[in-house]
């Protein structure tokens, strides 16, 4: 699941983009002034951040160019439709679009979808680390504490699906749907579980206490420990 920083004051708006989103089934994170935005931005994993201009705490350029210091993360502006220079200076910091208000739902929601298919395109050749497990997708290749771990390909699918998604809620439904249904496998209820347990005896080092691999009850998993990529 994808998710996307939302910083929009207005309590309208950011209802009616946030429903949107999330009716495309998107974790959305709201934030309606920069203080917001900062706490939420530092502590998630951001795939995309939609960003108003004009903010009761400071201006969303002054955000954007905080953000580009430390990450290249999608960032597509909200402006109004008469303030053209703060379009062109939030493009010369490093924003990756814009779209003037009053907008069609319908647009940004392409533009939106856009750049997180580029995103997982990205994503998917980049090197991840994460505490002493590094996995490299190019060469499907994972190293712990500088060793290499033999893992099969579907663990090394399973390890690289939770590592790119982490910190997000991982159903068990949705690992049944991106990593077996799409081979045609035969699966049973019991096949996540099964590989979860079997990815965690390789690369936890107390898989009955995992450090990585959470279960949430009820609902799936979660790769629990801070992902830079």
């Amino acid at each position: 699941m994808k998710s996307i920083l939302l910083v929009e004051n207005d309590e309208s708006l950011n209802r009616g983009i946030s429903f949107k989103l999330e009716k495309e089934e998107m974790s959305v994170f709201s934030a309606k002034s920069l203080m917001e935005a900062r706490e939420i931005f530092n502590s998630m994993n951001i795939d995309l951040v939609i960003l108003d201009i004009g903010l009761p705490d400071g201006s969303g350029l002054d955000f954007c160019r905080e953000i580009r210091k430390i990450s290249d993360v999608f960032i597509i502006f909200l402006t109004a439709c008469d303030e053209e220079v703060d379009i062109v200076t939030g493009l010369d910091m490093g924003a990756d679009d814009y779209i003037t208000k009053p907008f069609s739902f319908m647009i940004l929601m392409s533009k939106v979808n856009a750049f997180l298919r580029r995103s997982s395109e990205n994503k998917s050749s980049e090197k991840i680390i994460s505490g002493d497990i590094s996995f490299c997708p190019q060469e499907m290749m994972v190293l712990k504490n500088g060793r290499e771990i033999i893992l099969s390909k579907k663990e090394l699918q399973l390890l690289k699906y939770l590592m790119v998604n982490g910190s997000q809620i991982i159903k068990r439904e949705q690992l049944l749907s991106e990593l077996w249904d799409l081979d045609g496998d035969f699966v049973d209820s019991n096949t996540v579980a099964v590989n979860i347990r079997r990815l965690r005896e390789k690369i936890e080092e107390d898989p009955s206490n995992p450090k990585y691999i959470r279960t949430v009850r009820g609902i799936g998993y979660v790769w629990a420990e801070r992902c830079v990529k």
